[in-house]
């Protein structure tokens, strides 16, 4: 049994350990105020392997993040810095987003550098969509406006983009919950539109916000 173990151990010593381009973070958070349109990060890494590795490119899963990296080339065990900018544009909540950096490391060609964009609600609805079936009675249905962020906002004008319904707007606590009350006039015609919820918000993207009706034949999953 003893031979077996050292066996083993030998075996896992001979096994090739990870190494190439490494964060020293398993995650790059990025935390945003809700006033921010942009944001930059920086983030450290390391050469962990025993050769040198030389990136050929950079590029993003997406058009809001970009990145670049100190150096073009890291020596075995050096140290970089990159910088990361996120435009924040409309998002909302929690959202994972990745950097692929290409290099000519043959073992490990594409390093992978995930973020997680964490942008604080100021708005919340709920529900976001209020629906009926063709032939449903046109009885009334609520979406609940939260104001969740640290200041108080007011709805200011709330329209509708189709005529066919009728809301109300009821004031649960000012400058914090508010509920909008839509009635169908009819349901007997398809139909899809929003609400456009207007807030005296200072910050530009939370001083619209939509939420949506709708009537649809019920499919007959749902019969």
């Amino acid at each position: 049994m003893k031979r077996l173990v050292c066996l083993f151990g030998v075996l896992i010593g001979a096994l090739p350990a990870w190494a190439g381009l490494e964060l020293d973070k398993p995650v790059i958070e990025v935390n945003p105020t809700p006033e921010q349109e942009t944001v930059e990060v920086e983030f450290t890494f390391r050469n962990t392997g025993d050769k040198a590795i030389t990136v050929k490119d950079i590029s993003s899963t997406c058009s809001c993040l970009s990145a670049s990296l100190d150096s073009r080339t890291y020596a075995p065990g050096a140290s970089g810095t990159g910088k990361a900018e996120f435009k924040i544009s409309s998002f909302v909540g929690r959202h994972e987003k990745t950097v692929t950096v290409t290099t000519d490391d043959a073992a490990n060609p594409e390093w992978v550098v995930p973020f997680v964009l964490d942008v604080p609600a100021v708005v919340e609805i709920e529900p976001r969509t209020l629906q009926w079936w063709i032939g449903d009675e046109p009885v009334a249905k609520e979406t609940t406006v939260k104001m969740v962020g640290k200041d108080p906002l007011n709805i200011t004008e709330v329209t509708a983009t189709r005529d066919n319904v009728e809301f109300e707007v009821i004031e649960v606590k000012p400058g914090r919950e508010y509920r909008i009350k839509v009635t169908p006039k009819e349901t007997e015609t398809v139909t899809l539109g929003a609400l456009k919820v207007q807030t005296d918000s200072k910050i530009p993207k939370y001083q619209r916000q939509l939420a949506y009706f709708s009537v649809f034949r019920k499919p007959d999953s749902a019969k």
